[in-house]
């Protein structure tokens, strides 16, 4: 952290948040942006006089003034902050990684240094070697994500050398694994899905959708950058609510693209309950989506043993009605 350092503006005609970016090379223009916005910078004019707080991040500098910073923020401070607040058992544990069963509504990782509430700022607060792990900052050695909505398994390394290895295995889709997912309608049979999806550009958020059903131009779709995904599905239970009817499937990806399995499941007609995103009814007093990360298939990292880790149903995939 940068605190109480000021330096002198040699030239003008610079923008005040690339100046910072140019003297504190440590820091990022996230952070300077932040401290911008948090009234922790001030410019002195030449010659002297009162500081003044600046508030926009384009300001022009004419050169000759003082930029004096109270705190900033540098990379080396983009760590996810311990909560100890968030309880976190893990269903397996060893020197090498951990697994936790994440409820329904907890995010996995905050979205900037100062967030907390999240399964990650849980994992740091009692495994602090967490911290530092990994390519993301605020990821603290988590090796996958799950969407906040969407419950059950999250594997989170505890070493570098764990983490690089089990990060090999999810890039080479050797990683199985199995979701549970409950849907509108009765499905009498299984099948896989795949396709590529992309990110929808018409919507200012995060939603999936198939190339093939994408009402797009050749250089949107291009844009986009499409992933290929793959989903098999079986049903393994067939319930009822009401007057509606529900199927309980399993389902195995070893690809990993966003909302993958909610968006091709969706795509085939088949909602998952409650995501509303994707097309399903609403379901009056319900928190989230019916999506769970059951479990995962993998090389362990040190050992070299094959290991499979599971989490318990949730409560709507034991419920008969």
């Amino acid at each position: 952290m940068i605190e109480n350092a000021s330096f002198a503006v040699k030239e003008g005609g610079v923008r005040l948040d690339v100046a910072l970016l140019l003297h504190f090379t440590s820091s990022t223009r996230a952070f300077v942006r932040e401290a911008i916005a948090n009234g922790d910078v001030s410019v002195i004019q030449p010659g002297g006089g009162a500081p003044s707080v600046a508030r926009t991040k384009g300001l022009k500098l004419r050169g000759g003034e003082t930029i004096a910073v109270r705190r900033l923020a540098e990379e080396s401070d983009n760590q996810v902050r311990p909560d100890n607040s968030v309880k976190v058992v893990p269903v397996f544990s060893d020197d090498a990684i951990l697994a936790f069963d994440k409820p329904t509504g907890m995010p996995v990782q905050p979205l900037s240094r100062s967030e907390t509430g999240t399964l990650m700022n849980g994992v740091v607060a009692r495994w602090p070697e967490c911290a530092p792990l990994g390519d993301r900052p605020l990821m603290a050695g988590a090796i996958h994500r799950i969407d906040a909505d969407t419950s059950g398994l999250v594997l989170v390394a505890r070493t570098a050398q764990s983490f690089e290895s089990m990060r090999a295995q999810f890039a080479s889709q050797s990683v199985k694994k199995t979701y549970l997912a409950l849907v509108e309608g009765a499905i009498a049979a299984g099948g896989t899905l795949e396709g590529e999806l992309i990110h929808d550009p018409t919507v200012p958020f995060c939603r999936m959708v198939d190339v093939r059903r994408a009402r797009l131009t050749r250089a949107q779709v291009a844009a986009a950058k499409p992933l290929y995904a793959a989903t098999e599905f079986r049903p393994v239970a067939h319930t009822t609510c009401g007057n509606e009817e529900r199927t309980l499937l399993e389902v195995v990806i070893y690809t990993g693209v966003t909302h993958q399995i909610r968006a091709q499941l969706a795509g085939a007609g088949m909602h998952i309950i409650n995501d509303r995103l994707y097309g399903a009814f609403a379901v009056e007093n319900q928190n989230g989506h019916c999506l769970h990360s059951l479990g995962a298939d993998f090389i362990h990292p040190v050992s070299g043993i094959p290991v499979s880790i599971r989490t318990r149903y949730p409560a709507w995939a034991t419920n008969d009605s």
